[in-house]
């Protein structure tokens, strides 16, 4: 295992930081992973599965099985886990520029593309090479003048040249779920069968630029700039470790043990792999998830829960106006998997109470939460 320590830009003297990053496997074996947790610095069901994976992997390594390099950032968050204000936890956003740590990553379409274009060849697995070369490269030329900027540029370089990227996520009160491309599923769909998916999201563009997309939109837009002579090169997987609270060593080393068993049946650990499970349930578009909210502001009653199978017009919660005396119940108008819902329980106005993965695409754009 190499262990290799990154620093961030300082926003003031005296307040330094870094990012850890664990390398384990052949260096030269011409294939790298790369797992990475808690982006999100509140969301710690990751951060334990990613110091499960540690002790496996070197455990791993020790024994020769390692067939390809594997990096892990267990904590990929430095700023966000620092940010405990009057003994809360504010992770999702920097609170210096209110910006959502998993987005803004930076799009080198361009950059690579004119850098690679005239020395292009009919040989796609050199134009792949190429590509990540190049990719590398046009990042170690970016500089950053701030302290969020710098993480994301050193998060950015650690995977862009890894054919695989795992981002452990949470959400607040959730089932196990994931996000991936139409693209990547069929290459995806054995570690939502491992890890017992209960929705499995596909989307090319959610929108926002989130880690995981900064790096299969690129191949993406170059596949489709330059045909198959640059096949897709890379996929990424948010993986979506339940909720908040679901921090357990039993459930860590269950996701642990699901994630070690894809990598096997993915031929970068040495060994056979157990059979495949079954699929919970089939992948759907991003964009046919309905984000239910909150009309009005009150007590917020779930009747519902996450892993509920939900019909449409189903009543999911109610909100109760106890100064008015008013109920309003809040009801699904898809039918799907109501895989993530809201951990607080007194709803503002419009505020996101829950989301249910149905199965027609009718939304467009921007898919994410903020």
């Amino acid at each position: 295992m190499r262990h290799l320590t990154h620093a961030l830009v300082s926003p003031v003297p005296g307040t330094d930081r870094s990012i850890h990053s664990f390398h384990f496997g052949p260096e030269d074996s011409g294939r790298k992973i790369y797992i990475q947790s808690s982006l999100h610095a509140d969301e710690l069901p990751g951060m334990l599965v990613a110091w499960t994976l540690k002790n496996r992997l070197r455990e791993l390594e020790e024994s020769g099985r390692l067939k390809a390099e594997i990096v892990l950032v267990p904590l990929a968050n430095p700023i966000g886990q620092d940010q405990q204000v009057m003994d809360i936890h504010l992770g999702r956003y920097e609170l210096e520029s209110g910006q959502n740590f998993n987005r803004r990553f930076l799009d080198m379409t361009d950059a690579v593309a004119a850098d690679v274009e005239a020395r292009l060849t009919d040989d796609p697995a050199h134009n792949q090479a190429l590509v990540r070369a190049s990719f590398k490269a046009a990042l170690e030329r970016e500089t950053a003048n701030n302290q969020l900027t710098s993480q994301r540029l050193v998060l950015q370089r650690l995977a862009c040249d890894a054919e695989m990227v795992l981002d452990l996520h949470c959400d607040f009160d959730a089932v196990e779920h994931l996000y991936t491309t139409p693209e990547a599923w069929e290459q995806v769909e054995p570690l939502a069968r491992y890890f017992g998916s209960k929705a499995s999201l596909l989307a090319t563009d959610s929108g926002g630029q989130s880690f995981d997309e900064c790096f299969t939109l690129l191949w993406w837009n170059l596949n489709q700039r330059f045909g198959n002579r640059v096949p897709m090169g890379s996929f990424s997987v948010t993986i979506e470790l339940r909720g908040q609270m679901d921090v357990t060593h039993a459930l860590a080393e269950r996701d642990a043990q699901a994630i070690l068993d894809y990598l096997t049946h993915y031929g970068v650990i040495a060994g056979e792999a157990p059979a495949l499970p079954a699929l919970p349930f089939p992948a759907t578009p991003l964009a046919a998830v309905e984000p239910i909210e909150s009309p009005i502001g009150g007590v917020l009653v779930l009747i519902a829960k996450a892993g509920d199978v939900i019909e449409a017009g189903q009543i999911i919660a109610e909100v109760i106006d106890p100064i008015a005396d008013r109920v309003v119940p809040i009801r699904s108008s898809v039918s799907g998997v109501m895989y993530a819902c809201a951990n607080r329980r007194m709803a503002t106005a419009g505020m996101a109470v829950a989301r249910v993965a149905g199965t027609q695409a009718y939304r467009s754009g921007y898919l994410l939460a903020p």
